[in-house]
């Protein structure tokens, strides 16, 4: 029997099992997909504005091995577009063989396609998780790491209809949260126009439907910003539709006049969706084909519909072997807080077993801010929170003002030193 068993593949997850494998505990990571990584199979932005800190952090402290493994696999390095510094865009159609290798490497059990849907208590403990096709698996620590995007009846309740996404509902079934199924209660978040929940943030295209002269210059550059004329975003002003993002970053000007492309394999769009019609009226792009998702022209996924609360090292209160990581740890977006949260709640997960109390990143830091922040925000009113990530909105505001934004390892260094963050997680013990 594993002693951890950690819930969904995403990066918080993959993260998590890591961080407890390389400390020798068995881990078994069960995913309701065939597929590892979740939205990074979508996504490829890791290093920009604050995530750079964060990832260079996880790295001095011993557990950046997934970054290291985005940068080997990065397109583009150092890219600079709307509202990002320094971006690295990996390329999402490498990374999951490689993540797969890694967590094979650790001996991470990974079982696909087992879609956990119950969890079975013993007091403030949870004892065994109880799967879609019938099985059991018990385990001695559960971490939730199962995000927060669908189910289906949300994205098609509070956003345009299933978009047929990287999350694959209707073949596998709806992402469950255990935290949920044992009992904590959900707190409901709403966007400006009072729906529950945001969109999930961008879409992509075939790169053999762009007309050659674009794929060229997007495949050379790595970014391109293709100003897009009034009255074609869909639903109006496309500030108004980009306010349903997840990701705050989005909202600024530039995102409303122009639409930005970026080069991870497939071609990236950012924007929640765009009418296919309007999209092969912009130039370069008269025989455009979405890619993921297949609705990409009426609707995208929707994610944050609730919330939890989580302490400051991942427990979730009132279970004394239940912790969280990735979205579901917070209302952060992101690979690289995914890779923080998850890294964090694995580590813990170890030192649990040991009888050791669980560690919390302190807030001088960019990975302890980031998670202080969180809890900040969720004490507030539920319709007055935003998402929030290290590149953008409050929380990149935050690292600013405290000085806690650097590009330079070498200035991290002594600051995680003097916090005792050297090397944490891969300490012999």
């Amino acid at each position: 029997m594993s002693r951890l068993i950690v819930v969904g593949g995403g990066w918080a997850g993959c993260s998590a099992a890591l961080a407890a494998a390389k400390k020798g505990l068995p881990v078994t990571l069960v995913e309701r997909t065939d597929r590892l990584l979740g939205s990074g199979l979508v996504g490829g932005i890791m290093r920009n504005n604050g995530r750079f800190t964060a990832a260079e952090e996880l790295k001095l402290m011993g557990g950046g091995d997934l970054v290291e493994l985005t940068d080997t696999l990065s397109r583009h390095a150092n890219l600079n577009f709307p509202g990002h510094r320094h971006a690295w865009l990996y390329d999402i159609e490498r990374i999951e063989g490689a993540v797969i290798r890694l967590l094979k490497k650790w001996s991470v059990k990974v079982c696909y396609k087992k879609r956990a849907v119950e969890v079975e208590l013993a007091g403030r403990r949870i004892a065994a998780i109880r799967l879609a096709d019938g099985g059991t698996i018990k385990g001695e620590i559960f971490i939730d790491a199962s995000g927060t995007a669908g189910p289906m009846a949300h994205c098609r309740r509070f956003g345009n209809g299933c978009s047929m996404c990287i999350f694959r509902c209707p073949s596998f079934g709806s992402r469950v949260s255990i935290a949920i199924k044992a009992g904590l209660k959900e707190r409901m978040l709403r966007r400006e126009d009072q729906q529950p929940g945001f969109f999930s943030g961008s879409c992509e295209l075939e790169p053999g439907s762009l007309d050659r002269r674009l794929l060229s210059e997007v495949r050379k550059k790595g970014a391109v910003v293709l100003p897009v004329p009034p009255g074609l975003w869909p639903g109006g002003p496309g500030r108004s539709l980009l306010k349903a993002k997840v990701c705050r970053q989005y909202t600024r000007q530039e995102y409303a006049d122009n639409l930005v492309l970026l080069d991870t394999g497939p071609i990236k769009i950012m924007a929640p969706y765009f009418s296919l019609r309007k999209l092969r009226r912009l130039d370069g792009l008269r025989e455009a084909v979405y890619r993921d998702p297949l609705a990409g022209g009426i609707g995208n996924s929707i994610r944050f519909t609730s919330s939890i609360a989580v302490e400051a090292d991942l427990l979730v209160p009132p279970f004394s072997n239940l912790l969280a990581a990735g979205e579901r740890a917070g209302l952060m977006v992101g690979h690289t807080e995914a890779m923080v949260t998850g890294t964090l709640a694995g580590y813990n997960a170890w030192r649990l077993t040991r009888g050791e109390k669980p560690l919390s990143l302190p807030g001088d830091t960019a990975c302890g801010e980031l998670i202080a922040f969180g809890r900040e925000v969720m004490t507030g009113p539920e319709e007055g929170r935003e998402m929030y990530t290290l590149s953008g909105g409050t929380l990149w505001k935050n690292l600013l003002r405290k000085g806690l934004y650097s590009t330079d390892p070498a200035e991290l260094r002594p600051r995680l030193q003097k916090a005792g963050l050297l090397s944490l997680f891969t300490h012999m013990s």
